[in-house]
């Protein structure tokens, strides 16, 4: 007998109306138990320390249990010394809340500094940074700066690898293969190089953003994301009698975009912090790395007409545009404003959306060619693929 619409609704309602209620008495009265720490519970994690002429702000935020009231600020390094402070907008922190710490402080330029907040709970909260420098403002002249940055490692070099267009169109059946493989490779080197980077910075961040989870939900989105993306353009297009290569290039080069800006992002902020080793060869080294990308890039249109020849030469300008230009954003923004929490998701969508391609290559290899997936050429492939970027990598020193 089927129940009624009221009892359906009700059966949904009811659940979340009692919870609810339990949810507020428990507030109210904690249920009859008693919450009291042996020690105050206090964590107070630094987001990024700006050094302007003469002073210091340190942008925090309390990821502890409780409210934190900031009471007094040391700097110095072997030795350290208490200074006046203010705090903006107060010097009680509500949990999850940021506060801006400004220290007048005659900080020198190259030199080491340790900051230590003390609560007023007497518990210290310290952040080290091993070379001073002035922090990127946000105006044009900046905005340049680090633009031009995000084209040196992002733009020129997956354009340049774009213009072998002309030589890897007269590649046989054999070598296409082996350069299909070669582009899984690369993918496959991108996509676990990004997940090891979010792994890492999400290891920077406090607990209360659950670093891993973060990662898990970046990974996700984009994967199925683009697989849904992707199924739903192949059913359109193989109504209209289209090919797929220049589709899958764009979701190649959408993938190498959003691993570039995560990518772009901890450049940038690293650059700013001055914890590049050396600035140029920094550039050198990814321009070299990032070389590569402009193959797999083009790499699923060579058996396309614009692969042939076609006069469709603007679809190479946004395919390169689109794997390279979010280099230049990402760049910026983790110059002037690094966020750690966008840096870790933007690695891990990185990350979801190359292997998507991954397999969006593999399903166009397995059923377009007649030679199987564990041929000597695509094995071998495979592996220079893994071999390149390995080896290019090498000349990046960050």
């Amino acid at each position: 007998m089927a129940e009624s619409r009221l009892t359906v609704w009700a059966s949904f309602l009811l659940p979340l109306v009692l919870l609810g209620g339990l949810l507020v008495w428990f507030w109210q009265s904690t249920g009859g138990l008693q919450f009291q720490a042996v020690a105050p519970v206090e964590q107070v994690a630094f987001e990024r320390v700006v050094f302007r002429p003469g002073e210091l702000v340190a942008h925090v935020r309390n990821v502890g249990p409780q409210e934190v009231t900031i009471a007094q600020v040391q700097v110095g390094w072997l030795n350290r010394a208490s200074w006046d402070f203010r705090v903006e907008p107060a010097p009680m922190v509500p949990r999850l809340g940021t506060a801006r710490v400004h220290i007048p402080f005659p900080w020198n330029s190259g030199e080491p500094y340790e900051i230590v907040l003390f609560t007023s709970n007497g518990l210290p909260f310290s952040h080290k940074v091993e070379i001073a420098a002035p922090t990127p403002r946000l105006d044009w002249r900046s905005f340049w700066v680090f633009s031009l940055l995000g084209i040196y490692v992002g733009v020129i070099p997956v354009f340049l690898g774009i213009l072998w267009l002309p030589f890897l169109r007269q590649l046989g059946e054999a070598s296409y293969g082996f350069l299909l493989s070669l582009t899984i490779g690369l993918l496959v080197f991108l996509g676990v190089d990004a997940l090891a980077d979010a792994l890492e910075a999400a290891g920077e961040l406090p607990g209360a953003f659950q670093g891993v989870a973060l990662i898990l939900i970046g990974v996700a989105l984009s994967l199925l994301g683009l697989y849904a993306l992707s199924r739903w353009v192949e059913r359109r297009q193989q109504g209209a009698g289209a090919d797929l290569g220049l589709t899958l290039a764009y979701l190649v080069a959408f993938s190498i975009g959003v691993h570039n800006l995560g990518e772009g992002l901890a450049i940038g902020g690293a650059y700013a912090l001055g914890e590049i080793a050396t600035g140029k060869l920094l550039i050198i080294g990814f321009m070299i790395h990032n070389l590569t990308e402009g193959i797999a890039v083009v790499a699923p249109i060579l058996r396309t007409r614009l692969g042939a020849g076609g006069r469709s030469w603007w679809h190479l300008v946004w395919l390169g545009a689109l794997a390279g230009l979010p280099t230049i954003l990402g760049t910026s923004m983790g110059a002037v404003s690094p966020v750690p929490v966008l840096a870790v998701l933007f690695l891990a969508i990185g990350a979801g959306a190359v292997f998507q391609v991954v397999f969006e290559i593999g399903r166009q290899m397995q059923r377009g060619l007649a030679w199987s997936l564990w041929s000597p050429a695509v094995v071998s492939g495979f592996l220079a693929g893994l071999a390149v970027m390995y080896v290019t990598g090498l000349f990046v020193t960050v």
